[in-house]
């Protein structure tokens, strides 16, 4: 039999993306690009696995926000506000199953412009967010953000979150994403990353009281 999507190579792997039987060629060609893989799909595993990361030289350097820095200090200092931004992230996505990594990057990015240019001009001036999905990821993020300096205040009667803090966590979030992805357009690669942070499996219900590390990219 032929491929279900080629129409012309020999079928060889079962595809759950097509509900068929396609070629390596069109797995290869195809996979999280025009097909949406779902994470169990034992070839899609296979690839990750043999993937390497992006080189820094291969991704445009106004992406990654090069003119902040981020101190490896910070990342100790700060490791529950990474936490808490990684499990909005991974909240989000787990509540849109449609949502990947292009949208978590796009929303992070628009973020990240935002918190500059607050903490460069003291201008509070949100970035136009694209779609509706990217909307709901932004105020996932917000409204931890939220919640993070309320528990400050409760628990220490101030909080000392400062917005060039938070320019700082979502730009290694940034980083950290475009390190996971594959940088195909369908890529779950870091969203499911945020997943294995969090999610429990038993349950199939993203938590925060998970155990959980961070890993810097």
């Amino acid at each position: 039999m032929s491929c279900a999507i080629c129409e012309v190579r020999k079928e060889k792997r079962f595809c759950p993306a097509v509900h068929g039987r396609i070629c390596p060629q069109c797995c290869g060609e195809q996979r999280e690009v025009t097909l949406d893989c779902p994470s169990d799909c034992p070839y899609l595993q296979q690839a990750r696995e043999h993937e390497k990361p992006r080189p820094a030289d291969q991704i445009d350097p106004e992406a990654l926000f090069l003119q902040v820095e981020v101190p490896e200090q910070f990342m100790y200092e700060r490791e529950h506000l990474l936490m808490g931004l990684s499990y909005a992230l991974a909240k989000a996505a787990h509540a849109d199953h449609s949502l990947n990594d292009r949208d978590l990057i796009s929303a992070l990015s628009a973020l990240c412009t935002s918190y500059e240019r607050l903490v460069t001009s003291g201008l509070h001036y949100e970035q136009p967010l694209t779609s509706s999905a990217q909307q709901r990821i932004a105020a996932e993020v917000e409204s931890m953000l939220k919640e993070y300096r309320e528990a400050e205040q409760k628990h220490r009667g101030y909080s000392s979150l400062r917005d060039s803090d938070v320019l700082k966590a979502l730009v290694f979030l940034v980083r950290l994403a475009y390190g996971r992805t594959s940088g195909r357009p369908r890529s779950r690669a870091f969203v499911e990353f945020l997943f294995a942070q969090f999610l429990e499996k038993q349950s199939g219900v993203v938590s925060a009281s998970a155990e959980s590390r961070i890993i810097v990219p």
